[in-house]
């Protein structure tokens, strides 16, 4: 049985988890039962020091080897940073927006998940199903979840129209949404969200839809609107309003294209927040190209006066640079490729080599670029530098190969 006592240590997860996240990440302990095959597995139901009214989703499914799969879903998770802990057959687990919990039965997987809010409890569903569905194989898995139904549309998705655009470079481009009951947006911790494009001509725009298995239900090919992340660089809950900074392309990808031909008026979707920023330090790293830049103007707008720290921000020239607020101690750096291609230059990779850290461990580095550029940066963080997961967060915001 899962043991109703719950440790309550809360931890990040390595860049994948924000402080108000955390909340959620309390560690569950994950059991298999050996004494009964007809003793059912229950999750303990944690709760910080606060009355919190947790949502919980169960689901029970009939599996013909389920230690197998919750082993293969440990291994997998932990391959992308989702940390975990084993001792004795118990197994603990941090999840992103939530918590999650397994218990191997006689010929079932039992899973738990909680959220603080509808939203991020769906998003738990399918991260979960979409995961076991997957490692399953030939298994072919029914997934019935119980507890907080979803409706016609996901609870953390609003639909946008386009009010304004401006623009702030000859490459970037600010676009000021407005939408209904977007509050949930105006997170300081998750930076970002996950904008669809509907496909040009529709008189009417599909959106993703829970299935009843929890994953996502996708339009068909022809009405499918493409998903992109991007940051959000101000919002106005109040008045309903979001601008959001798009950088132009020539070769468009659909937010760009949207940028550049958009009309007001124009609809598209909006779902989150999500993505972690900074953890809160006294010497502070942001690195990152063009695409990267007003996630590294928010981060700076909302730093404490007194942190300190160097910034790198790769663009084309001077034309592209902006003015940014930011703490008298931070550094800012503009390194321009010139005619380089984005995201084929040494430029953030050769900066970030050349700092000279503090003597204190109270940092952080916060990288966001290019596929390649950031893969070699968090190489350096890592292998040289030696910064734990906790002092450092590495993204590739864009990847050359594919774009």
């Amino acid at each position: 049985m899962f043991n109703r006592t719950v440790n309550r240590r809360l931890s990040l997860n390595s860049g994948l988890i924000s402080k108000r996240n955390a909340k959620a990440a309390l560690i569950y302990r994950i059991a298999t039962s050996r004494n009964s095959a007809n003793q059912s597995a229950s999750v303990g139901q944690a709760r910080l020091e606060e009355d919190l009214d947790w949502l919980i989703s169960e689901t029970r499914i009939t599996l013909a080897d389920p230690a197998g799969l919750a082993a293969r879903m440990v291994e997998h998770l932990a391959e992308h940073d989702i940390a975990f802990e084993t001792n004795d057959g118990v197994m603990v687990a941090r999840l992103p927006y939530g918590t999650s919990a397994l218990a191997v039965e006689a010929g079932a997987l039992k899973i738990r998940v909680e959220a603080s809010d509808k939203g991020n409890l769906e998003v738990l569903r399918s991260f979960v199903a979409s995961h076991v569905v997957e490692l399953a194989g030939d298994d072919a898995p029914t997934i019935v979840w119980l507890g907080h139904e979803s409706g016609s549309t996901f609870a953390n998705f609003r639909e946008v129209r386009l009010k304004a655009s401006s623009d702030l470079t000859p490459h970037m481009r600010r676009l000021t949404f407005v939408g209904d009951d977007i509050a949930r947006f105006a997170s300081n911790e998750d930076l970002h969200v996950r904008m669809y494009f509907p496909p040009e001509g529709l008189d009417q725009p599909e959106w993703p839809r829970p299935a009843p298995d929890g994953r996502i239900l996708w339009p068909e090919p022809d009405r499918r609107p493409a998903p992109r992340y991007y940051t959000v660089r101000r919002i106005d809950a109040g008045a309903g309003e979001i601008d959001v900074d798009f950088v132009l392309h020539e070769h468009a990808g659909p937010g760009s294209d949207f940028a550049l031909k958009a009309q007001p008026g124009a609809i598209c979707g909006m779902a989150g927040p999500l993505g972690r920023g900074i953890r809160p330090v006294r010497w502070l790293l942001l690195a990152g190209d063009e695409t990267a830049l007003p996630a590294i103007a928010r981060i700076l707008e909302s730093l404490p006066k007194t942190t300190s720290g160097e910034v790198f921000i790769e663009v084309a020239d001077a034309s592209e640079e902006l003015a940014l607020a930011a703490p008298s101690g931070m550094s800012i750096r503009w390194l321009h490729r010139g005619n380089a291609l984005p995201g084929s230059t040494q430029l953030l990779a050769e900066a970030v080599n050349s700092v000279r850290w503090p003597d204190h461990p109270d940092v952080f580095a916060w990288i966001a670029a290019e596929t390649q550029a950031v893969r070699a940066i968090r190489k350096y963080l890592r292998d040289t530098l030696h910064l734990t997961r906790e002092q450092h967060l590495a993204v590739a915001y864009w990847n050359l190969r594919q774009s």
